[in-house]
């Protein structure tokens, strides 16, 4: 790099420095700002010689971070100092003692925090919920840390095109899965919906960059509507005297892809693309008097929908959200949404509990927040049922997805909200889980899979005799009871496998032949069984008995089972030919990727399966996923799991893509929804199977008043062939829609 490149970094980092201070000016003294300056200048020599993977100087994270602290979640000066040293102990030579002779130990222990929840997001470390919450519990001495934290992220999340694509895809799920909820939690409403858009960005890149697209099509479109929508209720707001701003904010596109998928609509049915707010100015003692009579302004000018009236003013959301939200009729024949709040109230919503602290400690906003921070430490640290009652009086919970129950004898269990009765049997105690037979709620007899509530009192019956039945995971949500009823059926499997080991091998005596390694093994590939233990099982509960034995037997040429299973166990020259054909340029781009699965051709010889609770077909953007017992899962970019698999289990996910050149089938899922017709259901299977030579594994459709929704299970070739049947499909006279099952 030459002088003239340097020198302009130089000013640029100069620049950057000062736009800093700048934001930080109102909040912070003299003493403050030369704190800051010493904490800049420490950065600055300690990065000297580092730079990012885009390749900008180091320097500009830690102070984007910084400003994020101050502008964006309203921290003070000693965030500000924190922020502009929190990656210099991880990545530099300088140590904690280093921070501490140069500053005090207040920056010192919150450096030191930030320095160990870096480990918790290591590359290798399955990063767990509970894992996450242990780290907000123990390491928050000052809960700063987890807020710096957050602006760290946001930044790295604005900065993210710089990685590679694997990298960006643990980043942004595992920011989907922990730092959009626990943003939303601590009430920062902008954050979490710019982690959510940037995560989606790189987690739905096609789906992400269309919205974007009618977004910014319909720009000028939207803005003539608002003109003329907002014109009238300017004019009434100003005849009444009220102070007021009104804006017209288009949602995030994670908000608008949501409402996409839960009403099953396209973009251009999306009626709230965008919502009107008006931000009154006016003062505490008048703030709901004010907001309802602007609603009452809205509603003379325009029709509204009763079943639309959200009052978060009266009873605030558990984050502190406070706002009227009220539906509208438009002229135009559009419902509109309008939001009704004032200033104060308008900062609460896109800052948070540091907004909300502020303005109840309006003479001093920096004890404010402080108290705030003092508020959040006390819930993290605190582990008796008096938290609680804390939780209740300031509406905070990290995890708000969370429900409350109670034991017989009163005693509180937190479980996951859509938990059952089978998980919190579980929850008490593995026995108590396996010997579940049934479960009263509130006195009253539930079954297994009865969906509890906060607040419910729940009593387990249980019976020695019961043990736990594959059904069973249906039945629960929580991964404790998953993996307790897995583990039990496994035990159960083998206990029982056992058994059909013996039986087997009294069998296999009866026809003269020696139970060995060659002949179990012909036996299993006969059957197509995963393994000689679910041979033994399947024998055990009756499947492959005599009858499929002396079946197999005469299908064989020269003498049946018993001279099969007696000759030697090899395939033939043909079969290894064509084998190692496959295996050896597998084995070479292996050698030259060997972090990439290649799948498609050499199913046989890999051990991985297609996952079913997305059906990745080749095309797809896939990924593998090694599981404990079931060998490397395929699993699609955005099947609905992947958010948890990326984040959790980062370490054992292994990057994947097909190889494949020749026609295999596929099994794949159509939904389709429309207007009952004559003929409809022979045209569409006309399309399926005449004209696209597509074979159907299952089709089910049903019909309610002139409506029918439908859904077929076929065996296709790769993305591009369903794509183009779902395309034909579409231009059926009365069908309204047609997508892919399990798309993300």
């Amino acid at each position: 790099m030459n002088e003239l490149e340097l020198e302009k970094e130089r000013q640029d980092i100069v620049k950057k420095y000062r736009s800093l201070l700048s934001v930080c000016r109102p909040s912070t003294s003299k003493e403050d700002r030369k704190r800051i300056r010493r904490a800049f200048e420490f950065a600055l020599e300690a990065h000297k010689n580092h730079r990012r993977k885009s390749g900008e100087p180091y320097i500009y994270h830690p102070i984007s971070v910084a400003k994020i602290a101050v502008e964006e979640i309203g921290l003070g000066a000693t965030s500000v100092v924190c922020s502009l040293l929190h990656d210099v102990v991880e990545d530099t030579d300088y140590t904690l003692e280093d921070i501490s002779a140069h500053f005090d130990e207040e920056v010192s222990r919150i450096i030191d925090g930030l320095t160990k929840i870096s480990d918790i997001f290591d590359q290798t470390t399955s990063v767990q919920a509970e894992n996450f919450r242990k780290m907000l519990l123990t390491l928050s001495d000052d809960v700063r840390v987890i807020l710096i934290k957050l602006a760290d992220r946001l930044h790295n999340m604005r900065t993210l095109y710089s990685l590679p694509p694997k990298k960006q895809l643990k980043v942004a799920n595992e920011t989907l899965y922990l730092f959009a909820p626990l943003a939303h939690r601590l009430g920062f409403h902008a954050i979490k919906s710019e982690l959510e858009d940037l995560a989606m960005k790189y987690t739905e890149p096609e789906i992400y960059q269309s919205i974007q697209q009618k977004l910014a099509e319909t720009k000028e479109e939207r803005t003539r509507f608002i003109q003329s929508f907002t014109q009238p209720i300017r004019k009434a707001l100003q005849k009444e005297d009220l102070d007021f701003t009104i804006l017209a904010r288009t949602k995030s596109v994670n908000s608008i892809w949501g409402k996409m998928k839960n009403k099953e609509v396209p973009f251009e049915e999306v009626y709230d693309v965008f919502a009107i707010r008006i931000v009154l100015d006016t003062p505490e003692q008048r703030e709901k008097a004010d907001c309802w009579k602007a609603y009452s302004i809205v509603t003379d000018i325009y029709q509204p929908n009763p079943d639309r009236l959200r009052d978060w003013i009266s009873t605030p959301k558990a984050n502190g959200y406070e706002s009227l939200h009220v539906t509208v009729m438009s002229r135009q024949g559009k419902w509109v949404e309008v939001q009704i709040r004032t200033v104060r109230m308008d900062e609460v919503a896109e800052k948070g509990y540091a907004a909300h602290w502020k303005y109840k400690e309006a003479k001093n906003a920096e004890s404010g927040i402080d108290k705030w921070l003092r508020r959040i430490r006390e819930i993290l640290k605190s582990a008796d049922s008096n938290a609680l009652d804390f939780i209740d009086d300031f509406k905070l919970n990290l995890f708000s997805d969370e429900i409350i129950v109670f034991t017989p004898k009163g005693e509180l269990r937190t479980l996951p909200l859509g938990a059952t009765s089978l998980d919190f049997a579980y929850g008490i105690h593995t026995q108590v889980g396996d010997h579940c037979l049934g479960a009263k709620v509130n006195h009253k007899l539930v079954p297994l899979s009865y969906p509890l509530k906060s607040g419910d009192q729940v009593e387990i019956i249980t019976s020695r005799k019961q043990k736990p039945k594959p059904d069973w995971l249906n039945y629960v949500t929580t991964a404790r009871a998953k993996s307790k009823i897995k583990s039990a059926l496994k035990e159960q499997k083998k206990t029982q496998a056992e058994e059909g080991r013996e039986i087997l091998e009294r069998k296999l005596r009866q026809l003269k032949v020696d139970y060995n390694q060659d002949s179990i093994q012909k036996l299993v590939d006969h059957f197509r069984v995963a393994s000689p233990l679910d041979l033994h099982y399947e024998v055990a509960i009756g499947k492959i008995g005599q009858k499929e034995l002396k079946a197999f037997a005469s299908e064989q040429d020269g003498g049946g089972l018993l001279s099969y299973l007696k000759k030697p166990f090899s395939r033939s020259k043909e079969s290894r030919d064509e084998k190692q054909e496959v295996q050896d340029p597998i084995r070479k781009q292996l050698q030259d990727k060997p972090d990439t699965l290649l799948i498609g051709e050499s199913m046989e010889t890999l051990s991985y399966s297609l996952s079913p609770c997305c059906n990745p077909i080749p095309g797809d953007d896939v990924f593998g996923f090694v599981t404990i017992n079931e060998g490397i899962k395929i699993h699609r970019n955005n099947c609905p799991n992947a958010v948890q698999l990326m984040s959790k289990y980062a370490y054992r996910v292994v990057k994947a893509k097909w190889i494949t050149n020749r026609a295999i089938a596929f099994l794949s899922g159509i939904r389709i929804k429309g207007i009952d017709e004559v003929g409809l259901l022979q045209n569409i299977t006309n399309i399926i199977s005449s004209e696209y030579n597509v074979n159907i594994r299952n089709i089910h459709f049903d019909t309610h008043d002139g409506t029918f929704e439908g859904e077929v299970m076929v065996y296709i070739n790769d993305n591009q062939h369903l794509n183009n049947l779902i395309k034909k499909l579409k231009k059926i006279k009365g069908v309204r829609k047609v997508d892919r099952i399990g798309k993300g």
